[in-house]
């Protein structure tokens, strides 16, 4: 059984993000979401909220769970069983930065691997940043973001 772990800060988890997991989903037998801490860094959503947020987005998908984790990558994937790292990469900049990644979990765990799955062209834009931007302004994010978060964002904005 191949255990897979998609790990991320998921601030707050977009249409992109659930392209990623369904198709992670169809590849391994278990897809771990592992949504990061993130105590040293600002977030919209506390990790609680970023957790529920992805299991509400993903109920009834078959073969994937959301967790929170603190600490290296590695070893929480080490700690739950698992031999792959999903990641998402939507353009250059993404590549860049989940190559050399992979190149210091490869270096930390070389019995790890590093699986890149290409964001479907429809989401090769978002970034939570962006979509939590245009959803604080007003903007439309239908399509963007799964409805609970769209709700979510809304009510923190006081739209």
């Amino acid at each position: 059984m191949t255990v897979s772990i998609y790990p991320g800060r998921f601030d707050p988890v977009t249409a992109g993000h659930l392209d990623i997991v369904e198709r992670a989903a169809k590849l391994f037998d278990s897809v771990i979401v592992a949504v990061f801490e993130a105590p040293e860094t600002q977030t919209t959503f506390s990790s609680k909220e970023r957790r529920n947020l992805f299991e509400e987005a993903v109920k009834g998908k078959q073969g994937i769970e959301v967790r929170t984790f603190s600490g290296l990558v590695v070893d929480y994937a080490r700690q739950v069983g698992a031999s792959v790292i999903v990641r998402g990469v939507r353009m250059n900049v993404d590549f860049e930065y989940e190559f050399e990644m992979a190149l210091m979990n490869r270096k930390l765990a070389p019995d790890i691997d590093v699986v890149c799955l290409i964001t479907d062209t429809q989401y090769q834009f978002v970034r939570a940043s962006l979509l939590k931007e245009v959803a604080r302004l007003g903007g439309n994010i239908s399509g963007l973001a799964p409805p609970n978060v769209i709700a979510a964002l809304a009510q923190r904005s006081g739209s």
